[in-house]
C-alpha cells in the first residue's frame, strides 16, 4: 500500500512540475497578422508597423525577421522585450513595382508559444501617372549634351 501510494505521489508530482511548466518562457501575441494596403499608387509609401507584445513570463529575443523576397524589408528590435511590454516590427515594400502584393515576413524568436511566425502584407500597387512621383533619373554621363 504504501508503495502505490508513494508512486501516485510521484505521478501527481510530475504532472504539477509539467503544468507549472505551460505558460512560462517568453510568449509573443500581434495585434493584427495582416495588413492590407488596398488600392495604392506605384512609388507611395508602402510601410507598415506591426504591434507586438511579450506576454510570457521571460525576455523575448526576436533573432531575426525576413521578407519573403527582396521587395519586403523588415526590421526588429535587436534588444530583448521585457514581459509586459509591446514593440513593433516595421514591414517596408518597395513600391515601384506594379500590381498585386501578397507577401510574407517571418519572424524567429526564443517564443515559447511560437518560436517562428508569419506576418503578411497584401494590396494593389496601380501605375502611377507619367511625371507623377517617378523618381528622377541620373542623366547619363555618356549622354550627348545640348549645345
Amino acid at each position: 500500500m504504501k508503495k502505490l501510494l508513494l508512486s501516485l505521489a510521484v505521478v501527481f508530482a510530475g504532472f504539477a512540475s509539467v503544468n507549472a511548466q505551460v505558460g512560462s518562457g517568453p510568449e509573443i501575441e500581434f495585434e493584427k497578422e495582416v495588413h492590407d494596403f488596398g488600392n495604392m499608387k506605384q512609388y507611395g509609401d508602402a510601410s507598415t508597423e506591426f504591434t507586438f507584445t511579450n506576454t510570457g513570463t521571460e525576455p523575448l529575443i526576436i533573432s531575426n525577421a525576413r521578407g519573403s523576397c527582396g521587395c519586403t524589408v523588415p526590421s526588429w528590435p535587436k534588444t530583448p522585450i521585457k514581459p509586459g511590454e509591446s514593440a513593433a516590427i516595421k514591414v517596408k515594400y518597395d513600391s515601384k513595382r506594379i500590381g498585386p502584393i501578397n507577401k510574407s515576413v517571418t519572424i524567429t524568436s526564443n517564443a515559447s508559444n511560437e518560436p517562428t511566425k508569419v506576418i503578411r502584407i497584401k494590396g494593389m500597387i496601380e501605375a502611377a501617372p507619367k511625371g507623377d512621383n517617378a523618381p528622377v533619373k541620373p542623366a547619363s554621363p555618356m549622354a550627348p549634351k545640348n549645345p
